[in-house]
């Protein structure tokens, strides 16, 4: 048997609109807000068994891949382990994210050993996000000038767009400079070690956020990472009366492509219309950015669960290995048009087409 489908001109005009931001701004859809909480029954806790394999295997083929670009023959092949190491060690780098979320009791060791094996050495220790991105989920701050994270791109100048992509070009190179300058001249100037602390220490890009000074167990971690960043820093350059400079500049050359792909992720992870004033989760939600399957090139741009950032923030508990069970369920059960499904996307291109549109509008 076959079924043919005609097209009902007046049916597809009548069909709702997507569900958008505006139209949440002062109330929130809590139905959705309940299904979010009752469906997802059952996940919600972090298993090491996807952790540990994940986190490793990214970052051991990072550095394998790292090392081929070092020592490749020709430009050809290390252009091509250059971009394989680049991959790899984002997303070994994206479990930052979920090392603010997970709690502090659950994967004993993990962020330890992510900060020795990752963070560290890639001069990105845990501390410079932990304390920060949970700001950003905070309901009163997110898309305030208060957050962050949040810039409303979508707002601004069209030129802003590729400006705010190529500036994290420059993000490897400042990072050592702030651990091997700032942090030891922080030690005899305290001018220059607030400096480093409110302006320099947080993975932000809200020009006009100023971190505040580390409280509770957080202290302590800040000063042995900072201390491990120093040494490590100081250890590459010293590298290179040895080594030469090539194998530290192609590995800043890595990590710098890494730090576009990072912020091209971060341009397409919300639909930045927002003008600073607080806003309910639904709202918040609706701002934010789904990019679920089908299709796996979203998996490579958005890594360990980043496809899923508007889910992230209605659950931001929720560890990533259980996202797409948890999107599975809510898309099922409240279906096409619905309010969850209004941020849903279909993909990067798509998404910073609206963004660039956006902005040609603006006067």
């Amino acid at each position: 048997m076959t079924m043919q489908r005609t097209l009902d001109p007046s049916a597809a005009a009548a069909r709702p609109a997507r569900a958008t931001r505006a139209q949440f701004v002062d109330a929130d859809d809590k139905a959705m807000l309940r299904a979010a909480r009752d469906l997802t029954k059952g996940l919600g806790t972090a298993k090491g068994r996807f952790y540990w394999p994940d986190m490793l295997l990214s970052g051991g083929l990072g550095y394998a891949a790292m090392a081929g670009a070092i020592l490749a023959p020709n430009l050809a092949l290390a252009v091509a382990f250059g971009v394989v190491s680049a991959l790899a060690f984002y997303r070994a780098l994206m479990f930052i994210h979920e090392l603010t979320h997970i709690h502090r009791s659950a994967l004993p060791g993990f962020r330890l050993g992510w900060n020795l094996l990752v963070g560290i050495p890639l001069l990105t220790p845990s501390f410079m996000y932990e304390g920060v991105h949970t700001l950003h989920h905070k309901r009163t701050q997110y898309g305030t000038l208060e957050d962050p994270e949040y810039l409303p791109l979508a707002l601004m100048k069209p030129w802003s767009l590729p400006l705010f992509v190529l500036i994290a070009l420059l993000a490897p190179a400042a990072f050592l400079i702030r651990f091997a300058v700032l942090v030891p001249l922080g030690l005899v100037v305290p001018a220059i070690r607030r400096l480093t602390w409110e302006r320099a220490s947080a993975l932000s890009i809200n020009p006009e956020f100023r971190r505040r000074p580390p409280e509770g167990d957080l202290r302590p971690r800040v000063l042995w990472q900072e201390l491990g960043g120093f040494v490590w820093a100081w250890t590459l350059l010293a590298s290179t009366q040895f080594l030469g400079w090539r194998p530290l500049l192609i590995a800043l050359a890595v990590l710098s492509l890494t730090a576009v792909l990072n912020q091209l992720r971060t341009l397409v992870a919300h639909l930045w219309e927002n003008e600073g004033e607080p806003m309910t989760v639904t709202a918040q939600f609706l701002d934010s950015v789904n990019v679920p399957p089908p299709g796996m090139v979203a998996e490579i741009w958005a890594p360990v669960g980043l496809r899923y950032h508007a889910l992230h923030h209605l659950m931001p508990s929720m560890p990533y290995h259980d996202l797409p069970e948890a999107h599975r369920r809510l898309r099922s059960e409240l279906g096409e048009l619905s309010t969850y499904d209004g941020a849903n996307h279909p993909g990067m291109l798509h998404l910073v087409g609206r963004i660039a549109r956006s902005t040609m509008r603006v006067r």
